[in-house]
């Protein structure tokens, strides 16, 4: 048995310095089976939880597997990009896009595990996420419009503006451009639109994470610059505590005007 004679805290040590994604799973069922012969239930406990961890990232590798294989089943040699949105709803700040081109062909331990809908993630996961994409894509983009330009043009031609400029702004121009939820208008590009695309692509799951981390680190910046609205929390959407702020001392200059008319 690889354990035989260390204590318990020991044996915990060495599997708690584990990284299951560098390590072969044939060496890590090795381990949990020595784990699993020990005579100290304690040590099985370990076995047990470490098998349950294999399985859970068995379980991801075949689900981002999946939105790899979405992207590339556009065609081998296509160059893909996703774009995705954040902010369309919030009474105050930018609305945000992001564009970014992956390495789809690449080996299973290459993949970027975790890439999903940016609204399921905790922060902490979106942050690590975030610097993962953008130092592995072949190119990404962000683009905003801000409060005035929504109040002047409307959000649906600020989202659709924001999704042009992202794609536009990538150093690579891709052969296809995944949108999510519908087709971007005006567009010179060849487009698809994937309902729930942050759930089904792996170009438009990374594209929402960029965008989201981006849009939510400045609205913190704005929560020093207007501290009565809680915007370091609410990121802009009509939370109570923003909607008592904008009742008792009014509008601040990245409050949506053209979104405030029940409000005020």
């Amino acid at each position: 048995m690889l354990y035989k004679g260390l204590k318990y805290k020991e044996v915990k040590e060495e599997i708690d310095k584990l990284d299951l994604n560098n390590e072969t799973e044939e060496k890590i069922l090795l381990i949990i089976a020595s784990l699993n012969e020990d005579k100290r239930k304690n040590i099985n406990a370990l076995g047990q939880r470490l098998q349950k961890n294999l399985d859970a990232l068995n379980k991801e590798r075949i689900r981002v597997k999946g939105l790899y294989d979405n992207d590339k089943s556009y065609g081998e040699e296509i160059m893909v990009a996703g774009v995705d949105e954040v902010g369309r709803g919030p009474l105050a700040g930018p609305i945000v896009a992001a564009s970014v081109i992956l390495k789809l062909n690449v080996d299973e331990a290459e993949m970027i595990l975790g890439v999903n809908d940016s609204k399921v993630l905790t922060e902490e996961k979106r942050e690590k996420l975030s610097e993962i994409i953008k130092n592995k894509a072949i190119s990404y983009s962000i683009a905003q419009c801000e409060s005035e330009e929504i109040d002047e043009k409307g959000i649906a031609y600020c989202n659709n503006k924001v999704f042009k400029d992202a794609v536009h702004g990538l150093s690579v121009k891709p052969d296809l451009v995944l949108s999510d939820g519908y087709l971007i208008k005006d567009f010179d590009m060849p487009n698809k639109a994937i309902i729930k695309g942050d759930r089904h692509s792996a170009c438009i799951a990374a594209a929402s994470i960029i965008a989201k981390v981006y849009r939510d680190n400045l609205m913190k910046d704005y929560n020093e610059i207007y501290p009565n609205y809680d915007f370091g929390h609410n990121a802009g959407y009509g939370t109570k505590k923003h909607i008592e702020g904008i009742k008792k001392y009014g509008m601040c200059k990245i409050h949506r005007r053209s979104f405030l008319n029940n409000i005020l």
